[in-house]
């Protein structure tokens, strides 16, 4: 589990796709607290199995599914990946809960400023947008964002000035894509509506009248 602050960069060295798995070699600075093998750390979003380590290198094995769902298999040698590892007991929970399971895979429509902050567009398909409300939690390359405005196609997240300079965001471009994670909540709520709430009597409406949804 993570929380979606991201607590560092890195740069991808290699990126190697067989036809069943893969590797992922990148390359980061050291934690104060020292690595170990078989840890559980966030590469933008995706939750991979630390394989080895060797001073600032950080290899990761992944299934082919997870280079097809996620960004991770369009990485280039020097592009800048997001960081997170896994939470421990005590932990402090900043951001929200984040699985490291990416749903899908967005595409970056624009980004401008506003005021001192950022706004980002993201354009996603109709089963990633069932899964945003507005003001509710989504994970855009690791990094937890509120939502704050839901179109027919697209959302948007204000980002503040240290989020922008201190993860990937700022290298975005139009047409790049991004790994999403919807809200682990909103996950349970949607199929609990969806099978019939075994007998509850709580719907959409009565969640938006009771303010839990616009």
């Amino acid at each position: 589990m993570f929380t979606g602050l991201i607590q560092k960069t890195g740069r991808v060295l290699s990126v190697n796709v067989t036809a069943e798995e893969g590797r992922l070699v990148v390359q980061a600075s050291p934690w104060e607290t020292p690595l170990a093998v078989g840890e559980s750390i966030a590469v933008s979003g995706a939750c991979l199995t630390l394989a080895s380590f060797q001073g600032d290198r950080l290899t990761f094995d992944a299934l082919q599914e997870t280079f097809q769902r996620t960004n991770l298999g369009r990485k280039k040698p020097g592009d800048r990946v997001n960081l997170e590892r896994a939470l421990r007991a005590g932990d402090a929970l900043g951001g929200h809960l984040v699985t490291g399971h990416v749903d899908g895979i967005g595409i970056v429509r624009g980004a401008r400023n506003a005021g001192r902050d950022w706004v980002l567009e993201v354009e996603v398909a109709e089963a990633l947008r069932d899964g945003l409300v507005p003001k509710g939690s989504v994970t855009c390359d690791g990094i937890s964002l509120t939502v704050v405005s839901l179109s027919d196609r697209t959302f948007s997240v204000h980002i503040i000035p240290h989020t922008w300079t201190h993860t990937t965001l700022a290298d975005l471009n139009p047409g790049d894509p991004v790994n999403i994670e919807t809200d682990i909540l909103g996950k349970y709520v949607k199929r609990l509506l969806s099978s019939g709430g075994g007998g509850s009597s709580v719907t959409m409406d009565s969640l938006r009248r009771a303010g839990f949804i616009n």
